[in-house]
């Protein structure tokens, strides 16, 4: 398995957040790794999400997961690995949560493999998770 972790506090709501999180035809305003997206549904376990980034092929995620104003997991599925993703919000005060995001890869070669994709997935967590908590602040 191959894991990693990234989190980020703000002063923004779960309820914001979440909002952003829910909206997915828009998270290219706050993930300039998306050229485009499209959802089969409601925001809600079972839905499928086709992501472009720039430059790519499109990758297909599942929800796996889906509590409201509370966290999020989705998956993608390709040559035996499996990219679970979950998104968290975590209450540190009344005023103050933490964002979350946390990628594991498993499956056959996950070792081998995960060290190689996994960073270039991750890389711009940081860049993209203090986008999403400053529009959330608006």
């Amino acid at each position: 398995m191959w894991e990693y972790e990234h989190s980020i506090e703000t002063g923004a709501t779960p309820e914001a957040i979440w909002r952003l999180w829910a909206d997915v035809e828009n998270w290219g305003a706050w993930n300039a790794e998306i050229q485009k997206i499209e959802i089969s549904g409601p925001f809600t376990a079972g839905a499928r999400i086709t992501m472009t980034p720039p430059g790519d092929d499109p990758i297909v995620l599942r929800i796996a997961e889906a509590v409201e104003g509370e966290l999020f997991v989705d998956e993608a599925r390709f040559d035996g690995l499996l990219l679970r993703t979950i998104h968290r919000i975590d209450r540190i005060d009344p005023d103050r949560i933490r964002v979350v995001y946390r990628m594991e890869i498993t499956g056959n070669g996950a070792d081998e493999v995960g060290p190689q994709i996994g960073p270039g997935i991750t890389a711009d967590w940081p860049d993209t998770m203090a986008a999403l908590a400053g529009l959330a602040l608006r």
